[in-house]
């Protein structure tokens, strides 16, 4: 089983590009970092945070996500998203998750990774193609 230490943190930024904002509303001022994008920058961070503690050949996989967008960041804002271990066992992760914009939070919630053998988990979804 992993060594996982409970409150290892990590952050990583990110600047709200065309590719991470939302476009339906159709003018170009209203096109502000989406929902669904912000969750996976946590994802991502949560993942990055604990790689490192994985033993060789593991990995992770989201399994649940509670999250509230509180704010709006806008185009070329930079946005620094931020996963802290919370609890885990030798299966699952847990993480709080928290998104931050010019000194203000604009994300918070939690959110579950399970621990996979990726050799493992590749060959149980190849056969489930064939």
């Amino acid at each position: 089983m992993p060594n996982i230490p409970i409150g290892a943190r990590l952050e990583q930024k990110e600047v709200v590009t065309h590719d991470s904002a939302i476009s339906f509303l159709g003018l170009e001022g209203a096109r502000v970092l989406s929902t669904p994008r912000m969750i996976g920058f946590m994802e991502r961070a949560s993942r990055d945070a604990v790689l490192p503690f994985l033993d060789p050949g593991q990995d992770t996989v989201g399994t649940h996500v509670n999250v509230y967008h509180l704010a709006a960041a806008p185009m070329g804002a930079e946005v620094t998203f931020q996963a802290e271990i919370t609890g885990a066992d030798e299966k699952r992760v847990q993480f709080r998750v928290e998104a931050w914009s010019d000194g203000k939070k604009i994300g918070e919630g939690t959110h579950e990774r399970a621990i996979i053998d990726v050799t493992r988990f590749a060959g149980k979804h190849a056969k489930k193609e064939g």
